[in-house]
């Protein structure tokens, strides 16, 4: 071990650095970097690595094994490029050897493993959906996966919907801009959403029989709410994350061939599928959702409006319809002409 370096713990060294960048981060980008860096840690404590002055390319090498039979190859790599940046700037305050960032191994991806191309399928949505509605329905996760689903809203447009901003007469939600709930493009984000008879029945239920009748830290009345106050977006992944868990509505068959008990998907409980290859993100919903519309011939005009995101970015970024699915698409719109 070098001289130069001083002696500090890896839990240490990650909340020094998540400490550093609070400022220059978004919290959800923040928590997204505590999330996977929670990981690393646990690592080191089970290998017995109590001073990250010992860390080597080969113990790096090491945690990237064993986390890579639990990942999808989206989200290894998402969480070596966390490391990454964690040992970088480990280095600069003298906790680990120069340049062991570039140690760091982060798999490549072909185009199909990209995270743009990462989506919540139809047949997915419907079977968690039919979960939720036979076993816990109305609840907060039956209707926090329902309006992903139904309407392609990004988390923090989620966290932003007051109760009042539910209107059951009129079948809509209004998205708006407001102190310590922003949405994504401020006042140009604003828009009201139609909801069908079914979303309603649902947003109806949950407000008589399942809300937490509680307020936020600035007094306002939280549409989506746990005991403690609005939903937070942490809790939003992981309902999404356990909402795509193939076990909790197949019967139990593992479709990668996992022991259930063994599973870590699955034990402890508490970190469940957020390590199953088969779980999917907010932003996979969202980008399900909207191409689900795109498939259901929902003109692209009125995708871009509900969804909040302008033409071009949807194409580039959310359109994941196949080239199959297109042409049979203008096929139906040609014939006569």
């Amino acid at each position: 071990m070098p001289n130069s370096l001083e002696p500090i713990s890896p839990d240490e060294a990650v909340q020094f650095y998540l400490n550093n960048r609070q400022t220059e981060l978004a919290d959800g980008t923040l928590e997204s970097y505590r999330y996977k860096l929670t990981h690393f840690v646990e690592w080191c404590e089970a290998d017995g690595i109590e001073n990250l002055n010992e860390l080597s390319g080969r113990d790096i090498l090491r945690f990237k094994q064993s986390r890579q039979d639990d990942l999808a190859p989206v989200s290894l790599k998402a969480q070596m490029d966390a490391l990454r940046a964690f040992i970088r700037f480990a280095e600069s305050i003298d906790a680990v050897e120069q340049d062991l960032h570039s140690k760091v191994l982060s798999p490549s991806l072909d185009r199909g493993d990209r995270e743009r191309d990462v989506l919540v399928e139809e047949e997915q949505a419907e079977a968690a959906l039919d979960y939720y509605r036979q076993f816990h329905y109305a609840s907060r996760q039956h209707t926090t996966l329902t309006l992903l689903w139904k309407c392609g809203a990004r988390t923090g447009t989620l966290r932003a919907f007051d109760l009042g901003d539910y209107d059951p007469e009129n079948a809509r939600l209004l998205a708006k801009h407001r102190d310590g709930t922003p949405l994504k493009n401020k006042q140009d984000g604003e828009r009201l959403i139609a909801l069908s008879d079914d979303t309603c029945q649902v947003l109806n239920d949950y407000i008589q029989h399942h809300r937490e009748d509680v307020m936020d830290e600035n007094g306002r009345d939280p549409l989506l709410t746990t005991k403690h106050g609005r939903v937070s977006k942490p809790t939003i992944r992981a309902t999404c994350y356990r909402g795509t868990h193939p076990c909790r509505y197949n019967g139990g068959h593992c479709p990668h061939g996992r022991d259930p008990d063994e599973c870590q998907a699955l034990n402890p409980p508490e970190k469940a599928p957020s390590v199953c290859p088969s779980t999917r993100s907010p932003h996979a919903w969202r980008r399900g959702a909207i191409t689900y519309h795109l498939t259901e011939d929902v003109p692209i005009e009125v995708v871009s409006d509900r969804m909040n995101v302008s033409p071009d970015v949807l194409e580039a970024h959310y359109d994941r319809r196949s080239e199959e699915v297109k042409v049979e698409q203008r096929r139906e719109y040609l014939e006569g002409v």
